[in-house]
């Protein structure tokens, strides 16, 4: 796809290294601090698991009796191990029930040499069981087979019950889906612990749980025996939990998280520091794990115009490309997200949509970029919306995407039914077969073209102006997405702590 768009490759080096810098104090600030999440990834790497009675998980157990005698600012795997060493308490999570008892009280040891050892073989067994179902990935896609096509085709599935989930996320494999996501409950991005075991009531999706991913994961290896291809599984890492729920991914074997630097701060209104320091462990995690992350820039898209607001896209996937390679990530695993959503009634519409997602292409060609359908511009009109989707799909096959999720014709009027999805897998599979390798055809004119340059020169502009204000500020202004968030607001802020000169962390030494 190199060379179509006639980019100036000048102009996109300026970007990157103004990307660059102005993400630079973003990661200082991770660097710099650690959050509640961090820290108790950290224990449930190093085996703290279940819950109490009440379904509080005994790893938050754990880490708010640290922070209530220590704080957090040294980390809470030397407290935690040295405590088991003066205890004799061999289990940690036995040390936690009885943190939450009260009868164990936690202390900075004058030489935490011991602890820290202690702890470190502790996190390296969690982070070894995830090396191997990385392994056990890479031997299930040479067993079963990858799929022959791109772009591979994401179909969601959430009902509430991981139980009716798992038949339709099988039958959406059967019909051809190569990626299945499990939407998320509303409102779990928000809670600040990790529910535990498997549930059957979330609210229009279902809750990110071990277990789930647990039984979701093994039901896709049998349809993927069955259907002779190796079908990914995709959850969310995103929200109070992100770090853990990044870890939990990584034990189970998904091989796809939403993981976006800004999202949570936008649309949740989580606070920007504890985000920036959460995602950067995330995604660190999945660097380790071989996930690839989905980016959610197509969300700016929703509340901004799809025309206007194009450059600040491009500027949100720099900075995620920035902060992923800096997390360790590599180009395969960067699922960056654009979308479909100019209004179709403006003139020329699905030029401009070509001229985006070519741009998007051009800029990262080792990318799997995710590209996501209309919503915003759905109406009751079932019909209209269907056509609507099959623009959407040839816009894929036309610019090489690599990853198109599937869009539905009722998404303005109902939750899909089963049979929605089959019509939206038809619409899919037609286009794409039809295509074909249509993308090596296609030449862009000079509309298409200029429409590119455009962008991109406005997305170097913006760049530069968040270089000399600062990401934070940018953010705080309502750069991206028309949301004001400031940086000393939003929740979970509570859960942020500076490092202190002794902070010890054992899963980031090892990642």
């Amino acid at each position: 796809m190199a060379g179509k768009l006639d980019l100036d490759a000048a102009v996109v080096a300026r970007a990157r290294a103004l990307a660059a810098r102005a993400g630079q104090p973003v990661v200082d600030l991770a660097r710099s601090h650690t959050t509640v999440s961090v820290e108790r990834a950290v224990l449930r790497l190093a085996g703290v698991t279940g819950a109490d009675p009440d379904g509080i998980p005994w790893v938050n157990r754990l880490v708010d009796a640290v922070r209530a005698d220590v704080g957090l600012g040294h980390g809470v795997a030397v407290p935690v191990f040295h405590a088991m060493e003066t205890t004799g308490v061999e289990d940690v999570t036995v040390l936690a029930q009885k943190a939450a008892a009260g009868s164990v009280r936690f202390t900075l040891p004058a030489s935490p040499g011991r602890a820290r050892q202690r702890a470190r073989r502790a996190t390296a067994a969690g982070l070894k069981r995830i090396d191997r179902r990385r392994a056990e990935r890479d031997r299930l896609i040479k067993r079963f087979g990858d799929p022959k096509q791109r772009p591979w085709i994401y179909l969601i599935v959430a009902t509430g019950d991981i139980y009716e989930d798992i038949p339709q996320a099988q039958a959406a494999a059967r019909a051809g889906a190569d990626v299945i996501a499990v939407i998320r409950s509303t409102g779990q991005s928000l809670l600040d612990y990790v529910p535990e075991g498997a549930t059957r009531e979330g609210f229009a999706g279902t809750y990110a749980t071990q277990e789930n991913f647990r039984l979701m994961r093994a039901a896709l290896d049998e349809t993927s025996k069955e259907v002779g291809r190796y079908v990914r599984l995709t959850n969310y890492a995103s929200g109070l939990c992100m770090p853990e729920i990044a870890t939990l991914a990584g034990l189970e074997r998904l091989d796809m998280m939403l993981n976006d630097s800004m999202y949570g701060i936008l649309f949740r209104d989580i606070n920007p520091i504890r985000t920036f320091v959460d995602q950067r462990f995330s995604r660190q995690i999945h660097a380790r794990a071989g996930i690839i992350i989905n980016t959610g820039e197509d969300n700016y898209l929703t509340t901004a115009d799809a025309v206007d607001a194009a450059h600040t896209v491009t500027v949100s996937q720099l900075m995620n490309e920035y902060f992923a390679h800096e997390a360790g990530l590599e180009d395969w695993q960067l699922g960056l997200g654009h979308a479909f959503e100019i209004n179709p009634d403006l003139p020329d519409s699905f030029r401009l949509e070509l001229a985006h997602a070519l741009l998007a292409r051009e800029l990262f060609p080792d990318a799997p970029l995710k590209w996501m359908p209309p919503t915003k511009h759905m109406t009751g009109d079932v019909f209209r919306g269907n056509l609507l989707d099959g623009f959407f799909n040839l816009a894929g096959a036309l610019t090489g995407q690599g990853i198109l999720l599937v869009g539905m014709m009722t998404e303005a009027v109902v939750t899909p039914w089963l049979s929605d999805r089959d019509i939206a897998l038809q619409n899919v599979r037609y286009v794409l077969n039809g295509a074909g390798n249509l993308h090596e055809d296609f030449t862009p004119g000079p509309f298409i073209r200029g429409r590119a340059n455009q962008v991109l020169s406005e997305a170097v502009d913006l760049l530069e102006k968040i270089v000399d204000d600062g990401m934070l500020n940018a953010i705080a202004d309502g750069t991206f997405g028309i949301m004001k968030r400031p940086a000393d607001r939003g929740k979970g802020l509570d859960g942020v702590e500076k490092q202190d000169e002794d902070y010890y962390n054992p899963v980031g030494e090892d990642l």
